[in-house]
């Protein structure tokens, strides 16, 4: 290969040169190493750990017993050990210190002293006791207690609403039977009081609650004046444990309601009057609830009297009087009357408004054909467009205005159709008349003009 072709070698760097160490040094470390060495000689060799056992696959699985095994031999060495000792020694006696009562466990009997006996309830005051406590005069079968008599009480809970400890006499005829209350059966409850959200109420020496909107079908406003009644109502909760019972007397309305609403709808007829009560009002009129049938009683049918408001002659809850106007058994609908109960000015029309009588009446409305006059409440004649002037009309609002007062002539009463004709032209024309012959009375009243003395000047008199 020539000169040319040949490869450039690489040069490879110089190391620095170490310095060099002193001689004494070199000699101290060379015996340190040497001593390290011998010691390391002289130690006797440590010996490796044992690699630990290999275990098969079926040592590993099948190695012990069982754990049903396990079971029946940890149950055979407990009764063995437990076979001597008898139930005593084994769950040992019950404690003889006193326990404090759990919620709904009456405490140990006190002695209470009675300070006042109102209505049924027996107010007592207990020894200790910060708060009076109450009972029920019915746990006294042998009569009403003394005042400053002793009894013996139990406390069975307390009253955070009117700060009074309920009581029940120890060994007394009437306890609270909770096996005698189901839910679904009927009771009878006797409303002791009223509280925030109802009434309280006793069944069978139970206190029981009844929420205020299962008191009626109805919302009731004044749920005091139920008090020192009593209900038949259905329970819909019991819970003796917590001591816990809800009654309801609109369920068993309900109930009722719909076992009458069938034989209601088969008895309905026309004409007939039943009583009712009015379970809402609307601007169309009113729903009335027969006992289980709702009908309609439409504002036209309130009152004889024209333009008044549903809400302005009945209200919610209000009893009422009906007629039965027509029944469709198919629709399940029924239309109501209650102005048929009352006696209608049109059965005395004829009497008061006679032919060509004049009489005062006050502009209700206006129509194309003519202005309708009421002329006493529930009685309304109609003025006919012809009859408003004795000119000619074009609208009835060119003579008269609703709430004008007018005097009209009386043309005719036809009291089956409910019908007066009316003329307001006719009065106008009498007043005319009237006006002219005073006119007439003026002008004969008026002195004679004196005769002239001088002739007329101009004109084509003759000379």
């Amino acid at each position: 290969m020539t000169e040319e072709t040949a490869e450039p070698t690489p040069q490879v760097p110089e190391k620095p040169a170490q310095p060099t160490r002193p001689r004494s040094e070199r000699i101290v470390r060379m015996a340190e190493a040497q001593s390290r060495v011998t010691d390391k000689s002289s130690k006797a060799p440590e010996p490796k750990p044992e690699p630990p056992p290999q275990l098969t696959p079926h040592e590993v699985y099948h190695s012990g017993p069982r754990l049903r095994d396990l079971d029946a031999q940890i149950e055979q060495e407990l009764a063995e050990a437990l076979g001597d000792l008898s139930e005593k020694e084994l769950y040992g006696s019950p404690a003889e210190e006193k326990r404090k009562a759990t919620p709904g466990t009456p405490q140990e009997g006190k002695k209470a002293k009675v300070i006042a006996v109102q209505g049924n309830d027996v107010f007592l005051d207990i020894p200790g006791g910060r708060s009076q406590g109450v009972l029920s005069l019915q746990q006294f079968p042998e009569g009403s207690p003394a005042v400053g008599s002793e009894v013996n009480v139990s406390i069975e809970g307390y009253d955070r609403q009117n700060g009074l400890i309920l009581l029940s006499r120890k060994g007394a005829a009437v306890h609270a039977d909770w096996s005698s209350v189901a839910e679904g059966m009927i009771v009878e409850a006797r409303v002791t009081e009223t509280n925030k959200g109802g009434l309280a109420v006793d069944v069978n020496g139970i206190r029981g609650f009844m929420p205020i909107s299962q008191i009626d079908l109805y919302r009731v406003e004044t749920p005091e004046q139920f008090v020192n009644q009593r209900l038949r109502c259905m329970v819909v909760e019991v819970n003796p444990d917590e001591r816990n019972l809800v009654v309801s007397r609109r369920a068993l309305l309900e109930q009722e309601r719909e076992e009458s609403r069938e034989k209601l709808w088969q008895e309905l007829a026309e004409g007939q009057i039943r009583d009712g009560i009015v379970r809402s009002v609307k601007d169309f009129g009113a729903f009335v609830d027969m006992g289980g049938v709702d009908g309609l009683l439409h504002v036209s049918e309130m009152s004889w009297v024209r333009g008044q408001k549903a809400t302005d002659l009945v209200q919610p809850g209000q009893p009422i009087k009906v007629v039965v106007l027509k029944v469709d058994r198919d629709k399940r609908k029924v239309s109501l009357g209650a102005k048929q109960l009352t006696a209608s000015p049109w059965d005395s029309a004829d009497a008061n408004y006679q032919l060509n009588s004049i009489v005062k009446g006050k502009v209700t409305r206006l129509m194309e054909f003519g202005a309708f006059v009421e002329l006493e409440p529930g009685i309304e004649g109609l003025v006919h467009i012809s009859e408003l002037a004795p000119q000619r009309v074009r609208r009835p609002a060119d003579v008269v205005q609703p709430g004008q007062e007018v005097q009209v002539l009386v043309l005719g009463v036809d009291r089956a159709q409910r019908r007066i004709s009316l003329s307001l032209k006719a009065t106008a024309a009498d007043e005319g008349g009237e006006a002219e012959e005073d006119e007439v009375e003026e002008a004969e009243e008026l002195p004679p003009t004196r005769p002239r003395a001088t002739p007329l000047r101009g004109g084509l008199g003759g000379e």
